[in-house]
């Protein structure tokens, strides 16, 4: 059994983060493997440009994910250092509760409003109808994915890493695996893709939700929580508005850009920022992973006030996530095309967007520290100063597009 205030850190590390990194790898494979096989249908640019104009929304569907998820599972963990079981499965039936309801307008909204808001979020004429075909059928998905996404934290937080980890393998290799059935041998394109995920995500849910309620000797879903008081849902968003900002944003950011490409680049450079995003998200996961890892352990030791071990839990995570990205950056930029053959054949856009690539990832060494950074205040507890880091970045992003 893992124990978290006694078990040495580096081991302790390890454990949780090397299948955070694999979870958080394989997560990315739902929609990398959609684009990868979109972007080798007949008219793949054009379908990789429309379904690229739905990934703000993904984002945001993500971000939702991350408040109830990130700002939830820290809260248990501490309050399992503390000693307070009660407190813990109410702090995570509660996120369930806002996961399933906050799911449930996204869906309402979205499909409602999708068409407008796809112009809105740069989709041209020529592209529209991919994304529509690819958005509405996605939503459908939606409470599946937040609970897949949201709630397993909090497996992760009892120290099940190993099982945390099978919830994303599970929908990962159910994805790959009706991908090309649906999108090419059933023909059904862009809207096999999003059949697959769809599927997929509500596989990943139905475990997540099986294992809170029935797992002997965890924290369980409990009944009497379901509707929660203002009090602990204010707990919860007061610590995860620092991850939601953080992704939410992102949303925003992509918005721009794809607006700003399709005015001055057309739908070729729409579907150029679709692949600088994907490749973005792989440097990026593992990163997630190792954050996601140190979690549980940082959380539980400052619930039991063990700083000792807090701080060099820090340290490690640091080391290891800077070495990381050091190296994964510096592979990208040297072998650009490498990178963006994986999504594309067609040879314009792999010039064009292995132009950017150098542009794009100069900054992402940094990046990389204050993603750790933020996990570990948000670990702490500590909501005001991990959005400040959370918008900080946001407002240079901000200041540099201006």
């Amino acid at each position: 059994m893992t124990k978290l205030g006694t078990d040495k850190i580096g081991a302790l590390l390890l454990k949780f983060a090397i299948p955070a990194i694999i979870a958080q790898v394989v997560n990315l494979l739902y929609n990398i493997i959609d684009r990868v096989f979109i972007g080798r249908m007949d008219d793949g640019e054009m379908a990789i440009a429309g379904v690229g104009v739905t990934f703000p929304i993904i984002i945001l569907i993500g971000a939702f994910s991350m408040m109830f998820g990130m700002g939830g599972a820290p809260r248990c963990s501490i309050k399992l250092g503390a000693n307070d079981k009660d407190g813990a499965e109410e702090v995570m039936t509660a996120s369930f509760t806002m996961l399933v309801v906050v799911g449930v307008i996204i869906t309402v909204l979205f499909s409602i409003f999708s068409e407008p808001i796809l112009f809105l979020f740069g989709a041209s004429e020529a592209t529209i109808n991919y994304a529509t075909d690819y958005l509405d059928i996605y939503l459908l998905g939606t409470v599946f994915s937040l609970i897949a996404i949201g709630m397993n934290p909090f497996i992760n937080s009892q120290g099940f890493a190993k099982t945390s980890m099978a919830t994303i393998l599970i929908g990962a290799i159910i994805n790959i695996t009706l991908d090309p059935i649906f999108i090419f041998t059933l023909d059904m394109g862009v809207k096999g893709a999003a059949y697959a995920t769809v599927i997929s995500q509500a596989v990943s849910a139905i475990w997540v939700i099986l294992f809170l309620r029935l797992q002997t000797g965890a924290l369980k879903l409990r009944k009497r929580f379901l509707i929660p008081s203002w009090d602990v849902i204010w707990s919860i968003i007061s610590l995860g508005i620092a991850p939601f900002v953080m992704q939410s944003t992102e949303a925003l950011v992509l918005i721009s850009l794809n607006t700003q490409l399709l005015r001055y680049g057309g739908d070729l450079a729409v579907g150029s920022m679709t692949i600088l995003t994907s490749l973005f998200q792989i440097a990026t996961m593992p990163l997630q992973g190792i954050s996601q890892g140190l979690q549980p352990i940082v959380s539980y030791n400052f619930g039991s006030g063990d700083l000792r071990r807090v701080r060099r839990c820090i340290r490690l995570a640091l080391l290891s996530g800077g070495s990381y990205i050091f190296i994964l950056c510096t592979t990208l930029l040297l072998f650009p095309r490498a990178f963006v053959g994986i999504f594309t054949t067609d040879s314009q856009l792999i010039d064009m967007t292995a132009r950017f690539i150098p542009i794009y990832f100069f900054g992402v060494y940094l990046f990389g520290l204050q993603i750790i950074c933020q996990q570990v205040f948000v670990s702490l507890g500590q909501a005001k100063i991990s959005l400040f880091i959370a918008i900080l970045r946001k407002v240079e992003i901000g200041r540099a597009h201006v």
